[in-house]
Order: structure tokens, then C-alpha cells, then sequence
């Protein structure tokens, strides 16, 4: 077994999602980072900060830059975040009379987390299309079966009568709502990180905000001052994350609660048992609650990670780095699963009498 089961040769096809995933690779995050230094040197060539030649044998350089990631794994063991050594390499890279300029007035946090964010769009975008196909194929079961009985039970005892789309409802509205609170939060998560060695960017003196501004809108995201210890975009997002999951857990608990003796709801499809070849068992109803609970776990540390000393913290941001991806991978793999348990379920309830 690997240290995370969310990149596991087998485990992931149950607990993973590839898309997802994918995003916090040492590719993707090593082009994230890359795109910002390339959009730096361009936003500081045009307000004059560094010359447009320095510019542009930055640019050069980094279209044909190959890190050498051994020495990026000593650099990390050495200075405790990968950048110092990366512009190391990209100076060589750059040479003289330019290699001063790269990187001019940044800071690690700055890369780091820019390139973050360029990635959470990516996710945010990937996490908005599983909602909508999830909330679709929920509205197509309240639309077959809604007018079928259920019993009703309140703390697991029998209640009253219901129908399926009553319990439907319950399922699916929570996810509406998580569309509409990530549609609202993405303005404020997706914004550039730039505030240099102690979040002033005294290097740029006057040109600060163009150059900021600048940046922001060579990668495509909102302009905002530095958050370097304000870290509440991130906890906000890994609340929602926790919200999404939390609510399929809803989904995938009453399924398989409802699958106990077979007669409130038929599945199409199940896992396997190697000692009882006749059960069927609600294996995706099972991981929703999993992963909801792993979420729900995981929140605790984001929140631990707003503490983030003074003007920058070392100690809480690499918390964040163990904790984000996680649940990032987490919540869409709960969409995804809650989407083909979903497709899996071909009747609910009893007919209504007459």
C-alpha cells in the first residue's frame, strides 16, 4: 500500500480521480509554476521594471527549460519548498546579463501559491461538471420513481409514508446549493499570490499594483493584494469540498440502508464477495461515506492551517500541501462514484395502490 490510497496502483480506481489527480502531479504543478515566472517577467517588462530583453530571454529559456529534479528534491530536503532551487536553475538557464531578472521581487510563497490556484480553476471547473451530472441523474430517479411510496423513518424507525421524491429531494438540493457557493467563491479563491519577501513587493516600489495587475491577467485570474498569511480563500474552499462529500455520504448512506433486505431500491450492478458469491454489496454507497468522513477529518487541519504566524508561516503552509490535494481528489471521486451509483439504481420504492 502507498502512503495515499488517492494515487494507488489499484486502490484509486475506487477511492481516486485520474482529472483531478492529475492536477497536483509534479507536471502540472511544475507548469503552473513555470507560467508564472514567464507572466512576471512579461508584467514587469512592460512597466519598465526589468528590460524587455531581459524579458524576453526569460520567456526563451523557459520554453525549452527541463528541470533537473534530483537536485529539486535536495533543494527541497535543504530549504523546505522547491522555488529557491528552481530559480537557481532557470538563472543558469537564462545566463548572463539577464539571469538577475528572473524571479525579480517574488517570493517562493508567491510561486507556490499562484500556482495553486491555477490549478484549483482546473478543479473547481472539473468539480462544477460532476455536480451538474450528478444533480441530472438524481432529478432523472425523482422523475421516474417520485410517485412510488417509501416508508418514512426518522432516526431509523418507521415514520410515515413517503414518496421516493421526498427522499430524492434530499439528495439532490444540498448539491444545487454546493454549484451555486462554488459559482460565488470562485471570484475570491482564483486570484493571483503576489506579495514578495514579506508580502510588501518594496523591490517594485511604485509599479507594485500595475505589475501585480499585470500578472494576474497574463494567467487569467482575479487581481487581489497578498494572502500569504490569510488563508481563509483555502479553508473556505476545503469547507465546500467537505460539504460536497458530506452531502453524497447523505446519498450513500440511505442507499445502503435502503439495500439491506432488497426491497426499498434495486441496483443494477455491486461488488462482489470472495466468500458469498450471492451478495451484491453497495460498494459505491459504501465509499461515499467513506469519503465523506475522510473530508470531514481532513477540515480540521485546513482549519489548523489558519494560523499561519506573523507575516508568513512555514509550519502551517506545509500542512496544507498534506491536506488540500486530498480532498480535492476526495470530493470528485465522491461525484464521480455518486454519478454511477446513480446510473446503478433501476427502481425505488412500491408502486402507489390503484
Amino acid at each position: 500500500m502507498t502512503v495515499s490510497p488517492f494515487d494507488h496502483p489499484y486502490l484509486s480506481a475506487l477511492l481516486g480521480d485520474e482529472e483531478t489527480a492529475g492536477l497536483f502531479s509534479l507536471e502540472a504543478e511544475m507548469a503552473a509554476m513555470l507560467a508564472f515566472e514567464r507572466a512576471l517577467a512579461e508584467a514587469e517588462a512592460e512597466e519598465g521594471v526589468i528590460e524587455a530583453d531581459a524579458a524576453r530571454a526569460i520567456t526563451a529559456s523557459l520554453a525549452s527549460f527541463t528541470p533537473d529534479i534530483a537536485a529539486l528534491r535536495v533543494g527541497v530536503a535543504r530549504d523546505g519548498v522547491v522555488v529557491p532551487e528552481l530559480v537557481r536553475q532557470l538563472r543558469v538557464a537564462v545566463g548572463a546579463p539577464h539571469d538577475a531578472r528572473v524571479h525579480f521581487g517574488a517570493t517562493s510563497q508567491d510561486v507556490i501559491d499562484t500556482a495553486l490556484v491555477l490549478r484549483l480553476a482546473v478543479a473547481a471547473k472539473r468539480l462544477d461538471d460532476l455536480l451538474e451530472e450528478v444533480i441530472t441523474a438524481l432529478a432523472g430517479l425523482e422523475h421516474r420513481f417520485g410517485s412510488r411510496r417509501l416508508m418514512g423513518r426518522t432516526r431509523m424507525q418507521a415514520a410515515i409514508a413517503i414518496t421516493v421524491a421526498d427522499r430524492v429531494r434530499s439528495w439532490h438540493e444540498p448539491l444545487e446549493r454546493h454549484r451555486k457557493r462554488l459559482e460565488a467563491m470562485r471570484p475570491g479563491l482564483l486570484v493571483v499570490q503576489f506579495g514578495g519577501a514579506a508580502g510588501t513587493l518594496d523591490k517594485l516600489g511604485a509599479k507594485a499594483a500595475a505589475v501585480r495587475a499585470g500578472l494576474a491577467a497574463r494567467l487569467g485570474l482575479g487581481d487581489a493584494p497578498q494572502w500569504h498569511s490569510q488563508r481563509d480563500r483555502l479553508a473556505d474552499f476545503a469547507n465546500l469540498l467537505s460539504l460536497i462529500t458530506g452531502s453524497l455520504g447523505k446519498f450513500g448512506q440511505d442507499v445502503a440502508l435502503m439495500a439491506q433486505d432488497g426491497g426499498e431500491i434495486g441496483l443494477s450492478a455491486g461488488g462482489g464477495s470472495s466468500a458469498m458469491p450471492h451478495k451484491q454489496n453497495p460498494v459505491a454507497a459504501e465509499v461515499l461515506v467513506t469519503l465523506a468522513r475522510f473530508n470531514a477529518t481532513q477540515l480540521a487541519g485546513m482549519h489548523q492551517a489558519l494560523l499561519h504566524e506573523q507575516e508568513r508561516s512555514g509550519a502551517a503552509w506545509t500542512l496544507e500541501w498534506l491536506l488540500l490535494p486530498q480532498m480535492a481528489v476526495a470530493a470528485a471521486a465522491s461525484l464521480r462514484l455518486a454519478g454511477e451509483l446513480a446510473t446503478q439504481i433501476d427502481s425505488i420504492g412500491v408502486l402507489a395502490d390503484g
